[in-house]
């Protein structure tokens, strides 16, 4: 995975970064035995298809690195916490609803010794209503999530205006980018970039899709918990 790592988004993992992973991974195939957290269950699976798939996303941040960051529906902590392993003085809010997947997250997060990342069990929606998190980000991000549409109404309202959200997809990418236009408009985005990735030995074709906000998210999104998945902008 180093050299992968190095190839596709130009880091250098240090010593230290890889032994995070190593626990990362181990703690990841101990836990997925009893609580089942993820459908991938093999360590060069892990490593792929989860780490490495989240690294990729300092691909579109270089650009702009990011001092506070949020996750919505995290999982077990992707792609949130490789990227806190690689930038450690980032500021990291880890959103999840489960309880499982939630208290997995606060288990890795202790277990790193991560400091500065709040991990809250709770729905994008009420996130996103809080003041405490709207409009606070440098960078919302969410990987299969939710289709484009609805995502962007749970990210765009979780950051400042001149912050980015970004969205990791897979073969769907661009038809969702174009789906979501008029979600973006209402909600203060533009479309900014999609990003075609390839993941060794993986066939699907993945995308990273980055849309900045431009303007303030009107206060009435995101709308009550359930609206955005059944009437999507």
């Amino acid at each position: 995975m180093i050299a992968e790592v190095q190839r596709i988004t130009g880091l250098r993992l240090t010593p230290r970064q890889v032994a995070a992973f190593e626990i990362y991974e181990r703690e990841l195939l101990d836990w997925n035995e009893m609580f089942n957290l993820t459908a991938i269950r093999d360590p060069e699976g892990i490593r792929t298809k989860h780490f490495l798939d989240s690294l990729t996303c300092l691909i579109e941040m270089r650009e702009f690195p990011p001092n506070r960051l949020i996750d919505v529906g995290t999982g077990a902590g992707f792609p949130g916490i490789p990227l806190k392993i690689v930038m450690p003085n980032m500021q990291l809010t880890l959103v999840e609803s489960v309880g499982k997947k939630a208290n997995f997250c606060s288990h890795i997060v202790d277990m790193l010794n991560l400091e500065h990342v709040e991990v809250i069990s709770s729905r994008a929606e009420e996130v996103g209503q809080s003041p405490k998190h709207r409009e606070a980000y440098d960078w919302a991000v969410a990987r299969a999530v939710a289709a484009l549409p609805v995502l962007v109404e749970y990210l765009l309202p979780l950051v400042h205006i001149g912050g980015n959200i970004l969205a990791q997809k897979g073969e769907s990418g661009p038809m969702e980018a174009h789906a979501a236009d008029k979600a973006c408009r209402i909600l203060g985005g533009r479309l900014k970039r999609v990003t075609p990735v390839v993941l060794p030995g993986v066939a699907e074709q993945r995308f990273l899709i980055v849309i900045q906000k431009v303007a303030a998210t009107p206060p009435k999104y995101p709308r009550r918990v359930g609206i955005a998945l059944k009437s999507p902008l």
